[in-house]
């Protein structure tokens, strides 16, 4: 009997110099903040700065780790990152359609998928780090 299997991702909101957040149009959730998958071997860290570059063409700069999402139903452990952008040109990739920067208003009013405005929420306000939310 194996034991349990839990997959980790890292997700960030990524700010420019103008505040701006940085949103990729993904082929199955439209608009979110760029993240994947942690590969075996790799540090959170890393994988966060790995996948945001895949995705949005975005070299960034973690500022700080602000808290985790557990999905108790796909054993998802989901790591949410604050960090800044510091290079790169826009990329799209078959994990995103169209890539950009917006004012959080415009961001939050774009991301409709599950509970990943309320990471974006929760990853900009500083008090509540680190937030630990199951469900």
């Amino acid at each position: 009997m194996s034991g349990p299997n839990h997959y980790v991702s890292a997700g960030a909101v990524v700010l420019n110099d103008e505040g701006k957040i940085l949103l990729i149009n993904g082929p199955r959730r439209g608009w979110e903040q760029p993240g994947g998958q942690v590969e075996l071997g790799e540090s959170i860290e890393e994988a966060v700065k790995r996948e945001v570059k895949e995705e949005s063409g975005i070299d960034i700069e973690v500022i700080k780790f602000c808290g985790i999402y557990q999905n108790l139903e796909s054993n998802v452990c989901a790591t949410c990152w604050l960090a800044k952008a510091i290079g790169g040109d826009f990329q799209t990739s078959n994990e995103s359609l169209d890539v950009g920067f917006f004012t959080i208003e415009q961001a939050l009013e774009m991301v409709k998928w599950s509970n990943f405005r309320e990471r974006i929420i929760k990853s900009l306000n500083q008090e509540e780090h680190p937030f630990f939310v199951a469900f």
